[in-house]
């Protein structure tokens, strides 16, 4: 079974509405959230006014799922779907590869390393 992990950094304003679309996601497997503080990259601003200037950081915050390679899809376009206002700061979102998973309470692997082909 190969795992992902989907990340996204998106507005504290739309969390409510991406936990409800993700919940929807037939078999989800659960979210972790933090708070995120961060700044869009200078050259990505056409006009940056005082105030840009003067602000080094907006908060955001950082979702992380951990699922099967089936579901990025589907967690990706909730992402989309219910995080994008059209304005520079929406977000991004990314796909990590995972190589093993362990539970801690009795050290059982969910997901074994990939072994070469």
């Amino acid at each position: 079974m190969s795992m992902k992990e989907v990340r996204a950094i998106v507005r504290p304003s739309r969390l409510p509405r991406l936990r409800e679309a993700l919940r929807a996601i037939p078999n989800f497997p659960g979210v972790t959230v933090w708070n995120a503080d961060g700044f869009t990259a200078p050259a990505a601003l056409v006009k940056r006014t005082v105030r840009e200037e003067l602000t080094e950081f907006s908060h955001k915050v950082l979702v992380c799922v951990l699922c099967e390679a089936a579901m990025v899809d589907s967690i990706r376009e909730a992402v989309f779907d219910t995080c994008s206002t059209g304005t520079v700061g929406d977000g991004l979102v990314w796909v990590v590869d995972v190589q093993a998973t362990h539970r801690i309470r009795d050290r059982a692997a969910l997901t074994a390393p990939d072994t070469p082909v």
